[in-house]
């Protein structure tokens, strides 16, 4: 008897020889991006890298000038309609009506949407607690801070309940709390099943946020993968650092004798370990120092930082 056939899984997005034109320059060179269903992922790259024209394109908005971008399996030129009733789309400056209501706002869009008057007003306050303006609803958009209109942003984009999110710059222009706020929000809608892509330019944030990322410049994809794997790439090799009691000077001199490892040094008072590689089980460097007398304290990673890993693999290079 035949094994029964596992469907697959479409992803959430696919993108096969994607390239946009503007005249002499090109703005997306030939770019092939898969982004599967659940990921929270992050799109990195500096100011003319092809981060907007890409989302414009998987918005529906722009029409690639060659290849293919799908959206769940609808191809965003020939099934453009299908891909707009599955996205919500925030761009990086988006205009709000300022003398509307809060409710208002949303929902006009809700019409828009074509959902009924009747079920219109629980989804308007859904989507208001979601992003957390319940208490704004009857608020006049104009006196509304920027972290709020941001917000407001989201909840409109919400308003149809939409299976994959196309974020531009969401945080961009705001404060700290605001920044924190947004992406605690971004977090719970992956937790709800939304897929969420996110351009933008707070590196550190989507180190944390991110199961996923891709490095483009120039419209070329540089890396697409995990976080940690772009981390591992760039990296000459595993890192360790280790702290002890008393004198390095024994401690590095034992371990530089241990084969796994390729170089060991004093850095402000703590040794750092390079390993040969990024497989290596690094718990015999404490039990390697105990066994012969030295006291140790601690035992950590290095974390390559996404930050420096965008200026180690990008040359800053714009269209």
């Amino acid at each position: 008897m035949d094994a029964p056939t596992i469907p697959a899984v479409i992803p959430a997005v696919e993108t096969i020889g994607l390239t946009r034109q503007y005249g002499a320059m090109t703005a997306l060179d030939n770019l092939n991006l898969t982004i599967n269903q659940g990921d929270l992922f992050g799109f990195i790259g500096s100011n003319g890298a092809g981060k907007t024209t890409t989302l414009r394109i998987l918005a529906t908005f722009l029409a690639p000038s060659s290849g293919t971008a799908k959206v769940l399996g609808h191809d965003v030129v020939k099934e453009a309609d299908a891909v707009r009733h599955v996205i919500g789309y925030m761009p990086d400056f988006f205009g709000v009506y300022k003398d509307m209501e809060v409710t208002e706002y949303l929902d006009f869009f809700g019409a828009c949407y074509k959902i009924p008057t009747a079920q219109r007003e629980k989804t308007v306050n859904d989507v208001l607690e979601l992003v957390g303006l319940s208490e704004k609803r009857g608020a006049i958009i104009g006196a509304l801070s920027r972290g709020m209109q941001q917000r407001l942003g989201l909840a409109r984009v919400l308003i149809h309940d939409p299976k994959v999110l196309l974020l531009d710059e969401p945080a961009s222009g705001l404060d700290p709390r605001a920044r924190i706020e947004m992406m605690a929000i971004l977090e719970e809608l992956q937790r709800l099943g939304k897929t969420i892509i996110i351009s933008s330019h707070i590196l550190s944030e989507l180190q944390s946020l991110c199961n996923r990322v891709a490095i483009i410049e120039r419209g070329k994809l540089i890396y697409s993968g995990p976080v940690q794997g772009v981390r591992d790439q760039m990296s000459a090799g595993l890192i360790y650092w280790v702290t002890i009691k008393g004198d390095s000077a024994p401690a590095i001199d034992l371990l530089k004798t241990c084969p796994e490892v390729t170089d060991v040094a004093a850095v402000d008072g703590q040794i750092k370990v390079t390993f040969k590689s990024h497989d290596v089980d690094p718990s015999f460097l404490p039990e390697t120092l105990v066994r012969s007398g030295i006291k140790f304290t601690g035992l950590w990673e290095d974390e390559l930082g996404l930050e420096e890993v965008f200026l180690r693999v990008t040359r800053g290079e714009t269209q």
